[in-house]
């Protein structure tokens, strides 16, 4: 059964297209509903979060509005798609503040956290905020590893366990009704191949479709930015972790060694990225925008933007006075970013990565199916 009306909403939309199937070779979600006639809740949910909202079926379709039929995939799926991260989070009790307050949310509890850490800078050392810290620990003179670890440990730890079950909630509704499991190695190999490439945000070849019906590629290049730079960024983190517990080499560490570079260059790259994509949205079709999503998605990119600006600062200004009120900024922020990732745009790689895995699989199995026939 279909539970909310977006997802009805949805499948009337989608019983047109795969009837009409002029759109077939734009991206996977026409693919993947050709493949099945009918569908319950966890498909609706399946193709939203296999939609790229690459806009091209949109400027395509005969079908839009005004038409009667007044056919807009890529909005009622977005719509579909931020229904799904509070249906499918973990514990269920905590989506409903996010999904309604995300960026304030962010927003206060990063504020909070830079409000708790510059005041207990200034309990232990009053004056050591606004003060110059050179000495050889860099800025844990202002707050040790073990103080950072047992406050920032148990946030990353919980939402990472969230994130996971939150996934698990997603693939046991996406794949209930209509289970497939064709060579799961080979799948998951081309759902990473289609993930890091981001096959599917090219509009079918033309590029994707932002603020006009001229197709462009800048938001497939932000993409890129912003995950390869959040990528460089963790690897820089775990290159630390590895260096402090496995060989005891303390930060900081010399702009020439591998964490410093990684995270230099990701943090560059981080920061070009979401602000080109907030750019971008800003700019993007009405027509093409589910009012509902925007809070959400912004803030999400808005905590990856000064996760990356405030690092890069922190590395930039480090040894000068305004070193302690940058760590403070700093770690408020990746706090927040932590404590909101299980409930909000985050998980949409998550999920977004686990339908292109079942999509492979499915095809595997249509194609055993043709060979065997």
């Amino acid at each position: 059964m279909l539970g909310t009306d977006l997802q009805q909403e949805a499948e009337r939309q989608i019983v047109i297209c795969n009837a009409c199937r002029y759109c077939e070779g734009i991206c996977a979600v026409f693919p993947a509903l050709q493949m099945q006639r009918s569908f319950v809740a966890g498909d609706i949910d399946y193709f939203a979060n296999l939609c790229h909202d690459c806009g091209a079926c949109y400027h395509d379709c005969q079908f839009s509005p005004p038409h009667e039929f007044a056919i807009n995939l890529p909005k009622t799926l977005a719509g579909v798609r931020q229904e799904s991260y509070g249906r499918y989070a973990w514990p269920a009790a905590l989506a409903p503040v996010f999904a309604r307050n995300g960026l304030v949310f962010a927003v206060i509890a990063a504020l909070s956290v830079t409000a708790f850490l510059a005041g207990m800078i200034m309990w232990n050392a009053p004056g050591a905020l606004f003060s110059a810290h050179t000495a050889p620990e860099g800025f844990y003179a202002l707050m040790s590893h073990n103080a950072m670890v047992g406050l920032f440990g148990p946030v990353f730890l919980f939402s990472i366990f969230a994130m996971m079950m939150g996934l698990r909630n997603f693939w046991r509704d996406a794949n209930a009704m209509r289970s497939v499991s064709g060579e799961a190695p080979a799948s998951l190999w081309q759902a990473v191949k289609d993930a890091g490439s981001l096959r599917y945000l090219d509009g079918g070849g033309a590029g994707c479709f932002n603020e006009d019906d001229k197709p462009e590629d800048k938001r497939r290049l932000y993409h890129h930015l912003t995950f390869y730079g959040f990528l460089l960024c963790f690897a820089a983190t775990s290159v630390g972790t590895i260096y402090h517990y496995g060989f005891g080499r303390m930060a900081p560490y010399a702009w020439w060694d591998l964490p410093q570079m990684l995270g230099t260059v990701g943090g560059f790259m981080l920061a070009a990225g979401t602000g080109g994509l907030m750019a971008a949205k800003k700019r993007r079709l009405p027509d093409l925008v589910d009012e509902g999503t925007k809070g959400m998605a912004m803030a999400f990119l808005l905590m990856l933007h000064l996760t990356a600006v405030t690092g890069l600062g922190l590395h930039i200004l480090g040894g000068t006075p305004a070193m302690g009120l940058l760590l403070a900024v700093h770690l408020g922020v990746v706090f927040a970013l932590f404590l909101t990732m299980p409930y909000g745009k985050f998980v949409h790689g998550l999920y977004r990565f686990a339908a292109l895995v079942r999509l492979a699989m499915a095809k595997r199995v249509g194609l055993k199916t043709k060979v065997a026939a």
